[in-house]
Order: C-alpha cells, then structure tokens, then sequence
C-alpha cells in the first residue's frame, strides 16, 4: 500500500488501542527498524507507566498482518474511532502535551495546548467524528478545542 502523510486518506488503519500501544513504544526512541523487529519478534519490555500497557494485541495485529503495523510506523496511521479518553491518552503519549479533559455531559471535549508541528500532526491521525477548533494563542503554540461532532 503506498503511502503519503500528505494524503492522510491513504494512510493505513489502526484501532486507538493498537495506536496506543504503537506510541507508548515509540516512547523508547528505537528507530523504526528496531521497533518493528522488536513487534515482530515480541521482545517487548514491560510497560512500568502510568498505562501498564499489555503490548500483546499490537503483537497479535502484528502476526496477522504485518504490512500494516510497518507502514503505520514508517508512513503513519489513521484512527479508526477515537474516545474522548482514548484520544487524550494518545494527546499524552505520542505530542508528549497535557490535555484537560471535560467530561460533562453534552459539553465532553479535550483542551489542549500544542504546536504547529503537534496540530498538523493530530490531524493527521484523528478519526472522523471529531473537530479541532483553534480557542487562542499561546506563547508555546495554540489553544485547541477537540470535541466529537454533534448530530444534527
């Protein structure tokens, strides 16, 4: 599958939980080689954060289908359906940016600060269903507003 992180339509699919999984191993600063040969052969540390990820579902993908999981790392990835916790996790584990969440019914969003570089690179990766709204500027980059589209 070709892809371009230009064309975000022809990234590949990932569900949010593989993505975090995929980004909680990024944190480990292996080059993509490394981190591939290291899902492929399973020889995954133990995660000790926060998360306590279990990294056997991205080693199962991985198994299945392989070509998937390496463009992922090599070209980048969609999300097929984002939470409003799951998406904050993944704001947390591949921006390295602290999100608020709201969780109040009816108004459930993530505030979040980030940069130029953060924001192109949010949108690339969320799923559909969510806008990403600019709320004001900040010394380090901008105010963001993501909430789950409403229905009409």
């Amino acid at each position: 599958m070709a892809s371009s992180k230009n064309n975000t339509q022809d990234l590949v699919r990932l569900s949010q939980w593989d993505a975090l999984l995929l980004e909680s191993l990024k944190g480990y600063g292996w080059s993509a080689d490394e981190l591939l040969r290291r899902v492929r052969e399973g020889d995954v540390p133990e995660d000790t954060s926060k998360f306590k990820f279990n990294y056997q579902n991205l080693l199962d993908t991985a198994a299945a289908d392989f070509d998937t999981v390496e463009a992922a790392v090599r070209q980048g990835y969609r999300i097929k359906f984002n939470t409003l916790r799951g998406l904050s996790n993944w704001i947390l584990l591949a921006l390295k940016a602290e999100p608020e969440v709201v969780a109040e019914p009816g108004q459930e969003a993530i505030l979040v600060t980030l940069t130029a570089e953060q924001h192109s690179r949010l949108l690339s990766v969320i799923s559909y269903g969510w806008t990403v709204t600019e709320t004001g500027a900040a010394e380090s980059g901008s105010h963001y507003r993501i909430e789950p589209m409403t229905r009409l």
